[in-house]
């Protein structure tokens, strides 16, 4: 029986381990997209938000490996990152209304959130996918479903409790916005470093310092072009 294998409790640990390590990611989107809504919709949108980013692995599950292989898959998908986590910096400031917040409708507003979370989870949930899937390949079928299945269940409370923690910070700590701006901007830095026509090139001695300075760039650069955005909003409505 697989439960008396040593080897099936050391990829059980292993996914959870991977489940902490990146369903912290989906967290942090989620929370910056819904951090606006009214509590009640707040609490839709972390539910939404998870059924997202689970459905979306979910779907990334049976292709993943062959997908994340392809070149320009985490190339397209980074950039698309580094806009979408510089659009959540600002959100107050865009759309219509006199106030400079824009007076969007609640369901709108909420169904807006729903959309930018599906947009970068699709981005961030390869990596997460990819990794509890190597770790389920070391078994043959049904056991590695089984893996693959308690990856995907593991994620759904770590999401959502992570969610509500970071949006009750943000709530406290504006800063929090733009360490978790930066944390995206440094995942998307390191996708981007690692989409096979980059990592191709690079020396394999060499590789882990290139992700690692890709990554710093990405943080950096997702922060100073949300500053100097939020600047530019903020001083738009003055000079019409």
């Amino acid at each position: 029986m697989i439960v008396d294998d040593p080897s099936f409790w050391l990829a059980v640990l292993q996914i959870i381990w991977i489940d902490l390590l990146l369903s912290g990611d989906n967290a942090v989107v989620i929370a910056l997209a819904c951090r606006k809504l009214p509590p009640q919709q707040r609490k839709w949108g972390i539910v939404l938000g998870t059924g997202v980013a689970i459905g979306l692995r979910v779907i990334f599950a049976g292709a993943i490996t062959t997908l994340m292989t392809v070149p320009y898959v985490k190339l397209v998908g980074g950039v698309l990152l580094l806009w979408i986590t510089i659009k959540l910096l600002t959100p107050e400031e865009e759309g219509g209304g006199g106030n400079g917040r824009g007076e969007i409708q609640p369901v709108n507003n909420l169904w807006h959130a729903i959309k930018i979370i599906a947009i970068a989870d699709a981005v961030m949930s390869l990596d997460n996918v990819l990794a509890i899937a190597a770790v389920a390949e070391r078994f043959e079928a049904p056991t590695n479903i089984i893996l693959l299945i308690f990856g995907l269940a593991v994620s759904i409370p770590l999401i959502m409790i992570g969610a509500a923690l970071v949006i009750g910070l943000t709530e406290r700590f504006p800063i929090v916005v733009w360490a978790g701006a930066a944390l995206l901007g440094w995942i998307a830095g390191e996708i981007i470093a690692k989409d096979p026509l980059i990592a191709g090139r690079l020396d394999p001695a060499t590789a882990h310092t290139v992700w690692m300075g890709a990554a710093a760039v990405g943080a950096l650069f997702v922060v100073a072009v949300g500053l100097l955005r939020r600047r530019w909003l903020r001083r738009a409505p003055d000079e019409a």
